[in-house]
């Protein structure tokens, strides 16, 4: 199961990547039911929808579970990831990059090692801060719908906090390559994206009468797969760019992947909030986050639009 493909399942709710994508041999994915890494055991990742996940030996990369559980007591040579789970890490325990539960519990023993971030996010306790007494709405806004469009917004930016946490742990060097790129050349970034945001509504135009003979119908599915993945991709790194930005602004000289993608996270729904300015500001970030996955095809170190030389005779 390589990275990118367990990211982008993630980000379409989950539901059935571990039974569709294909796993190494030496990887353990269950559904629904409990996982169990022994003492001097060694398993390459570990992927659980629903299940309980005890960790007494070795993973080498990952460890992702929906729901169920994590107790980690041995060794994780990366990022261990609990979406709604209650984790529970142990004072023998040893994670070698991030630590992150969104949606649960978390339990963290004295003695712990943990190399990376650790980031603990709870829905509840986030939303009685946000609305209760409701004078946060009174001052600011005086029509009825607006917290309903907040609320919105903040299950949105819930979404996006489990993307960028997911793509941060699984490919944190892509998005800081991209970052830096962004950071390099932003208003080349956002003409190619506005150029192929035109270019993909053509398109998708374009599939759609198509579809009236059939043959548009697997040319917009491939349209919405492949506009899907450019807009995650760029979305986070964007996130990246304005986290790295706001930390080194703070002082931080050296922010982790998973630091940076939620402060920027922070930072684009907050400016998101802001009547006229946030909805223009986001369409740039947005339209900025289209060309930069364009220009670095998706992080990766060759850009397309760079001048090769030509070979010497």
């Amino acid at each position: 199961m390589t990275k990118k493909s367990l990211t982008f399942a993630l980000l379409a709710l989950l539901a059935a990547a571990p039974l569709a994508l294909p796993a190494p041999a030496r990887a353990e994915v269950g559904s629904g039911r409990d996982i169990r890494v022994a003492p001097g055991e060694t398993q390459d990742k570990v992927f659980s929808l629903g299940g309980h996940v005890i960790v007494e030996g070795t993973v080498r990369e990952d460890v992702f579970v929906i729901g169920g559980s994590i107790t980690v007591s041995g060794e994780v040579g990366q990022s261990v990831v609990g979406i709604g789970s209650h984790v529970v890490v142990k004072g023998t325990a040893r994670i070698g990059e991030d630590l992150a539960a969104l949606g649960g519990t978390l339990e963290k023993e004295p003695g712990c090692s943990i190399a990376g971030d650790t980031i603990y996010f709870q829905t509840r306790e986030l939303g009685d801060k946000l609305f209760r007494g409701g004078d946060l709405f009174d001052w600011i806004f005086s029509v009825r719908l607006i917290p309903v469009i907040v609320a919105v917004k903040l299950a949105l930016a819930f979404l996006w906090l489990i993307a960028a946490v997911a793509g941060a742990a699984l490919f944190p060097k892509p998005l800081a390559f991209a970052a830096g790129e962004l950071r390099r050349s932003f208003w080349p970034a956002l003409g190619t994206g506005l150029v192929a945001i035109l270019a993909f509504t053509m398109l998708v135009l374009f599939a759609a009468l198509l579809s009236f003979v059939l043959i548009g119908i697997p040319i917009a599915l491939a349209l919405g797969v492949a506009g899907f993945l450019v807009k995650v991709f760029g979305r986070l790194a964007v996130f990246t760019f304005l986290g790295q930005s706001l930390l080194q602004a703070l002082g931080s000289r050296r922010a982790g992947a998973m630091a940076a993608a939620v402060a920027g996270l922070l930072v684009y729904s907050l400016a998101t909030f802001v009547p006229v300015l946030g909805f223009l500001f986001g369409l740039a970030m947005n339209t900025v986050g289209w060309g930069i996955a364009i220009r670095t095809k998706f992080g990766s170190r060759e850009n397309w639009f760079a001048k090769t030389p030509p070979a010497a005779c």
